[in-house]
């Protein structure tokens, strides 16, 4: 056989098994998703969102706790949830869906999925491209800004763009052997940095840091025109800000690679070293440039971390960035494959890079990110519950599963009722009831559970003789 040595033919031979069970000889071991995991959340969102809790007010004894709640509850939720339906079915997300809600309803969802992803990763290009435009002098964005303010900026995001895509482009395997290689460097450089500030900001003992966390880092005051957090803001916001990667099941992704259900406990990586650790360093950055400028309105996480560590900041900034949108614009590249199969990924994830870059030229979604990251998660729950409660559920109440699918149709009006009175509630909840978007994953997955039992009693019925659900463990296929 002749061998393959053009690029597109390497890519054209990638196979991510977008519509099949992956093989158990393509299963990867806990250190795949060790190192996936701690690149992916100890990344470039860490530099804005660690940041954004000191703009907003967070006392030190709530960002803290809240914290340490928070994310127990995001890593249970990952095992518990996402890790046992991955090994469990095997299949993408988006398959899965596809088999439960029919192809028409796949379509519109994963339109949506695959949209908010490319804003996500379209922040974290932005994130980088902060650090990429310091010896360019190139103007940074503000905390009001919404529209690209320089050609620089323009050019700047969209080479940092074409880099993040190509590696996406090449599927799982090289996301994964990315973020292995980025992750223990950058926390390396995340701690170092808040470790070598402390002194500017008055803390020389390690008695001196709380009294000085308490006075000038996370004072409890919030910055002008910034709401107030509290513990219970810290502890939702830290549980519910990969919502969609875990109860939303999008990680199924990437779990469905996993040998046991148990690697789904390898979200700790990411979440206490980026969650925990990245946020409380970035947050003491962020409180010394704040002090230093005089509460500038420059929000920028590469020359805040250049102030900080030097070359070393900024060349971390920019790697973060990579780690987070990487993965990201592999889920969202496999959402839109997943609505014709005959689409090569590469050439999907390609398309989506380019979508993604636009966006990121827009400062607003950084800005604006812990409202985005709250509101993507939010739309996207409804199907993980679907989802878990199909797989789990339906079955002992003598419902089928995988409706769609034995059904022979392409569309289940269970699930397009659970999702649109899931997210009509929600928003009834924030107008009327004055609930901050923050808090209503809670209440919106028990929501979606009722409503989603409910319209399926009411729209199954019974099957021909002979039909059975499909819905058993699938056996793992061998090459």
């Amino acid at each position: 056989m002749q061998k393959k040595n053009s690029l597109k033919e390497q890519l054209d031979a990638i196979n991510e098994y977008e519509r099949q069970p992956i093989p158990k000889n393509k299963l990867k071991s806990w250190g795949s998703f060790i190192g996936i995991y701690a690149g992916e959340h100890t990344a470039g969102t860490e530099f804005v969102l660690g940041p954004l809790f000191v703009a907003h007010g967070a006392s030190a004894m709530d960002l803290v706790t809240g914290l340490l709640v928070g994310n127990i509850l995001a890593v249970l939720s990952w095992a518990f949830f996402t890790g046992k339906i991955s090994v469990k079915t095997r299949l993408t997300l988006y398959y899965q869906l596809e088999k439960i809600a029919g192809s028409k309803f796949s379509l519109v969802y994963n339109l949506v999925n695959a949209g908010l992803f490319c804003f996500l990763a379209g922040a974290m290009i932005a994130v980088s491209a902060t650090a990429v435009g310091i010896p360019f002098n190139i103007a940074m964005p503000t905390l009001t800004d919404i529209l690209p303010n320089s050609l620089g900026w323009v050019v700047t995001v969209f080479a940092i763009g074409a880099i993040t895509t190509v590696v996406a482009m090449f599927g799982f395997n090289q996301v994964s052997k990315f973020a292995n290689i980025a992750a223990p460097w950058m926390i390396m450089i995340f701690i170092a940095a808040a470790v070598g500030v402390l002194p500017r900001l008055g803390i020389n003992s390690l008695a001196d840091f709380w009294p000085v966390a308490e006075s000038k880092i996370w004072t409890g005051i919030p910055l002008e025109g910034q709401s107030k957090f509290t513990f219970w803001h810290v502890m939702f916001f830290a549980w519910f800000c990969n919502m969609a990667m875990h109860i939303g099941m999008a990680d199924m992704s990437l779990l469905r690679y996993a040998k046991k259900w148990q690697y789904g406990f390898s979200s700790a990586s990411g979440v206490f070293l980026g969650h925990y650790i990245a946020w409380i360093a970035s947050g003491i950055l962020y409180s010394l440039f704040l002090i230093e400028s005089n509460n500038s309105l420059t929000f920028a996480p590469g020359p805040i971390a250049y102030e900080a560590a030097g070359i070393a900041g900024a060349i971390c900034v920019v790697i973060a960035g990579w780690t987070t949108a990487n993965p990201t614009l592999y889920r969202a590249g496999l959402a839109i494959q997943s609505i014709n199969p005959k689409w090569k990924t590469w050439k999907v994830t390609l398309f989506v890079g380019l979508i993604t870059t636009i966006a990121a030229c827009f400062p607003a979604l950084v800005m604006r990110l812990l409202e985005f990251v709250a509101l993507y998660g939010l739309i996207l729950m409804p199907l993980g519950a679907v989802i878990f409660i199909d797989v789990y559920v339906l079955e002992k109440m003598g419902l089928k599963s995988n409706y769609a699918e034995l059904k022979n149709s392409k569309f289940n009006p269970a699930v397009a009722i659970t999702w649109a009175i899931t997210l009509i509630v929600c928003v009834f909840l924030n107008i009327f009831g004055g609930i901050e978007i923050f808090f209503l994953g809670l209440p919106g997955w028990f929501i979606a559970v009722l409503v989603y039992v409910v319209s399926s009693k009411l729209i199954q019925k019974p099957l021909p003789t002979g039909i059975k659900s499909q819905s058993k463990p699938t056996t793992i296929l061998s090459n």
